[in-house]
């Protein structure tokens, strides 16, 4: 940690003011299509089943792909003002094109290539926050809980506004809305923000060797990291599986509708905005680590009361060790990673972020699973992921300050 005077915590929220726009934007440019991509490619593009597994199989994998190869290149130059700049860039061309575009095979092209490294942004942009916080002797953990937040507000304002764009001009509102996202950023990133040297290992250090003799805290090693993001992976794989199923076990199993499973979803998105923000104040006087550690026995504890709910009211009240739960892990997971790499926050935001794209791949086969095993099951089949991850993080031992109580 830096030494010296922190800065007042009004003058870091100034600081963070254009990152919170950034991430405002990349989460309305996303809120605004996810939701709609599968119906896009349905009705808009007419795919059939087989296309349409192929483009959502090739979209996370290609932007995992992409996320990596940005996250390694930005931590050995100080260019990564300039990485937030290109990656806007491409999500503004990905999805102009897409907004009038309607060859499956060119979308498909565009996917791996454009709307991937727009992918990158997302990283890339809490990379620059660790960067700046770490400048200035602030804790990052408050500052990189805040920014999350304002991506998580951007969900909750974003699938709405998309369906009221969808009434009114179709897709290519969707679209071009999006577009005009990646162009603030874009803006932002121009005239805002400042180019920041970039702490990093020299460009020949082994990717496999701590960095432990370089100056600053010391860095994990490679098995360590491997499976501290193996263990993020299983974490937050049930929340697609789980998401997936809800509507259908509320129907099939708690005599529920479509109505009681958006109230509910809404519930729990509503109490991690201050969960997060909270979290991010406690790990101000609270190891990371522990912190981590709790959300993800919170984890293990709603999938297990959800598996035996018998009631939507059950279920319901169940949202708030949920709530932790995603707080914790999708919150306060990246300050985790951070810190395990302290001169590398291009490749440690990646690892964590990349753990979200391959956990719903995962889901795919095991929402199948429980389609035949009943809807139930995803809820024990997610205890089980937690646990499995709580034990993956118990057994490994992260150095730096992922396991130091802060000051």
């Amino acid at each position: 940690m830096a030494v010296g005077v922190v800065p007042h915590p009004r003058y870091i929220g100034r600081e963070l003011l254009p990152l919170a726009l950034v991430f405002l934007a990349v989460g309305i440019s996303t809120a605004v299509v996810e939701p709609f991509r599968s119906l896009f490619l349905s009705t808009a593009v007419r795919a059939d089943p087989v296309q349409l597994t192929v483009f959502l199989i090739v979209t996370p994998l290609a932007g995992v792909i992409a996320s990596t190869l940005v996250g390694r290149l930005s931590d050995r130059r100080a260019i990564r003002r300039g990485l937030l700049i290109g990656t806007s860039v491409a999500g503004l061309i990905g999805m102009v094109l897409t907004a009038f575009v309607r060859d499956y095979w060119f979308l498909l092209a565009l996917t791996a290539t454009a709307t991937a490294l727009a992918g990158a942004l997302f990283p890339q942009t809490f990379a620059y926050a660790r960067q700046l916080l770490a400048h200035k002797g602030s804790n990052p953990a408050m500052g990189i809980s805040t920014l999350r937040t304002v991506f998580s507000l951007a969900w909750v304002a974003g699938p709405p506004l998309a369906a009221v764009l969808l009434d009114a001009g179709g897709f290519a509102y969707i679209f071009g809305t999006a577009a005009a996202m990646y162009a603030t950023a874009a803006l932002v990133a121009i005239f805002w923000l400042d180019k920041l040297d970039t702490p990093t290992a020299p460009t020949d250090s082994p990717d496999d060797e701590p960095l432990s003799d370089l100056a600053g805290p010391p860095a994990a090693s490679r098995p360590t990291l491997l499976l501290t993001a193996t263990a993020f992976t299983i974490l937050v794989c049930p929340l697609t599986l789980c998401v997936q199923a809800l509507p259908l076990f509320i129907s099939t199993d708690l005599g529920g509708d479509a109505t009681d499973a958006g109230l509910i979803l809404g519930l729990c998105a509503a109490l991690e905005i201050p969960l997060m923000l909270g979290l991010g104040v406690l790990a101000t006087r609270i190891r990371v680590r522990a912190l981590v550690l709790a959300g993800a026995c919170c984890g293990v504890a709603y999938h297990a009361l959800a598996a035996v709910a018998s009631t939507i009211w059950v279920l319901a009240a169940a949202q708030i060790l949920n709530a932790v739960f995603i707080a914790a892990v999708a919150g306060l997971g990246i300050t985790y990673m951070q810190d395990m790499l302290p001169l590398q926050p291009g490749r440690a935001t990646t690892l964590f972020t990349n753990s979200f794209p391959i956990g719903a791949i995962l889901a795919g086969p095991l929402f199948g699973l429980t389609q035949h095993l009943g809807y139930r099951s995803a809820y024990v089949v997610g205890a089980a992921l937690c646990s499995a991850g709580l034990l993956a993080l118990l057994i490994t031992r992260p150095s730096g300050s992922a396991s130091s109580i802060p000051r």
